[in-house]
């Protein structure tokens, strides 16, 4: 067998305009979770599960909800690990699958991020605050917008329109940094 090596989207791509840097969170790991039926919620290595609409995080895990007993989950720098094989050895009873392929990660980070978002999403900035996660239209793509923090915004697409959506957050960045 060949030794394979594992490549992100778009190469670890890192852009800067203005205040704002945009980065692909290429060590990301992600895994979906659903609840089978009777089964309790779990809480996997330690993270509470929240709510519609809600993110949370610690110790480099994150979970964000997607729907009625379903989260994706989070973990930093475990991209190249089997983490959702570890993640299922932790919420028992649950149905756990692989999704880090899938999926593409961009970090925008810096002041501004709620002009940003205005630009890009039809969601309500001022309601979407820090520990906020919500499914959205970007231009022509599906994908999930979480504001980790008030200078801190992750937004997951499809990998296959990885270079699309790249182009969509950079091209909202520059015209955001010429206005400024």
């Amino acid at each position: 067998m060949t030794d394979l090596s594992p490549l992100c989207a778009l190469g670890g791509r890192v852009a800067r305009h203005g205040a704002l840097s945009l980065t692909e969170n290429a060590g990301l790991a992600l895994a979906s979770l659903a609840l089978r039926r009777g089964a309790a919620e779990p809480v996997p290595f330690g993270l509470r599960l929240p709510g519609p609409g809600l993110c949370c995080a610690g110790q480099g895990l994150a979970a964000f909800w997607t729907g009625p007993g379903q989260w994706f989950i989070e973990a930093t720098d475990r991209a190249e690990t089997d983490f959702a094989r570890d993640l299922a050895q932790h919420a028992p009873g649950c149905s756990v699958t692989e999704q880090t392929d899938g999926w593409v990660c961009f970090e925008i980070e810096g002041p501004g991020i709620p002009a940003l978002m205005a630009k890009l999403v039809n969601i309500d900035t001022a309601a979407f605050g820090p520990g906020c996660a919500t499914r959205t239209a970007l231009e022509h793509m599906s994908v999930f917008v979480i504001r980790r923090a008030e200078e801190r915004l992750a937004v997951l697409g499809m990998r296959s329109a990885a270079g699309s959506l790249w182009h969509a957050l950079e091209t909202a960045m520059e015209r955001q940094g010429e206005l400024t």
